[in-house]
Parts: C-alpha cells; sequence; structure tokens
C-alpha cells in the first residue's frame, strides 16, 4: 500500500536513485580497453552485483517502514530495467559477447510486461509471481558470470551459457504467463462491468 505520508526523499528511494546512478559507472568500468582489462572487468562486475543486490534492500526498506511511495513504484522497475537492460546491450554491442536475439527478447519481454501491468493498474494489481522473481536471479546470476574474465576458463562460459538460456528461457515463459494473467483479468473485469 502506498504511504502518502512518506517523504519521496526516503531511505528507500535515495538507494534506489543511487542504484540508477551506478549504471553509467557500470557501463564505463566495463568498456575500459575495450572489456579487455581483466581489472576493470571485476570492478564492473562488483557494480552491478552491488546495484542488483541494493534492489533487495530498497523493497525491504520501503516494505519494513512504510516508505512505499509512488515515486518509488516508478523508479525501482526503471532502475531494474537500466542495470539489466545496459548490461545486456554492452556485452551484445561493442562486446560481442551475446548474440542479438538475447538481449532484444529478453528487454522487449521486460518492457512489454512492465507496461502492461501499469496498465492493468486500473483493474488491479499484477503481483510479481515466483516465476518472475526467479527470472530476476537468474539474470543477475547469469549476467554476472558473463562480466567476470573469462580468459582460459572454458568450464566457466559453458556454466554461464546455461544459467543464460535457463535464464532466457524463465523470462520468455513468465513473460506469456504475464500475458495470460493479464488477459484474464482484463477479461473478468469487464465481464464484470457488463453484468451489473
Amino acid at each position: 500500500m502506498v504511504n502518502d505520508a512518506a517523504s519521496p526523499w526516503n531511505i528507500a528511494n535515495i538507494v534506489t536513485m543511487i542504484r540508477i546512478a551506478m549504471v553509467p559507472f557500470f557501463a564505463w568500468a566495463l568498456l575500459v580497453e575495450g572489456g579487455d582489462d581483466t581489472t576493470w572487468r571485476i570492478v564492473a562486475t562488483a557494480i552491478f552485483v552491488v546495484a542488483a543486490v541494493s534492489d533487495k534492500v530498497d523493497g525491504y526498506l520501503a516494505r519494513s517502514r512504510g516508505l512505499i511511495t509512488d515515486l518509488g513504484k516508478l523508479l525501482d522497475p526503471i532502475a531494474d530495467k537500466l542495470l539489466v537492460g545496459a548490461a545486456l546491450v554492452l556485452l551484445w554491442i561493442p562486446l560481442g559477447e551475446v548474440p542479438w536475439w538475447i538481449p532484444v527478447i529478453i528487454l522487449v519481454r521486460e518492457l512489454g510486461i512492465t507496461f502492461m501491468r501499469m496498465g492493468m493498474l486500473k483493474y488491479e494489481v499484477m503481483p510479481a509471481s515466483r516465476g518472475g522473481k526467479l527470472k530476476t536471479v537468474l539474470q543477475a546470476v547469469a549476467i554476472s558470470m558473463f562480466l567476470l574474465p573469462r580468459d582460459g576458463f572454458e568450464w566457466f562460459t559453458v556454466i554461464a551459457w546455461v544459467v543464460l538460456m535457463a535464464a532466457f528461457v524463465v523470462t520468455v515463459v513468465t513473460g506469456v504467463e504475464y500475458v495470460y494473467q493479464g488477459w484474464k483479468i482484463r477479461r473478468d473485469a469487464r465481464a464484470g462491468t457488463r453484468s451489473v
């Protein structure tokens, strides 16, 4: 529930804003020397992991302290999409470490479902599903593994690909589930309206 009395400049929202501000620093660190500098790849990975973990921190702070605000509900998904989107696009275009269809399909799904859930607010709130939460974890783990230097560690690259493909499959499947759920909510709401 949104707390109208909570200031938008609360600790939970500040953590979210810091996460957004970390994205350009993450991108810069990843692209130092064309992404071939081992030290900066590790720095970029550390920034990504800290930013990803902060998503849980701001959510916990908002819920436990009654700091849920409209600003926080707007900024949180933006921060998530910026971080994951930046990582996937950079691993695709300048670095060429993942094929185009992985970031494109994941980002289309993420943005599409985000807009759909916002549109469904006039009917009811669509909470994150267990599959959606698993998707988030798998994406974070897979991206973290791809960000790390992997030269000479073929086995690690294989594991990274397995996790990334698992994340991709769960992302697509949960996207279809959300669309079906949204369709049912809209259908039931319209049926209820007609029956009144």
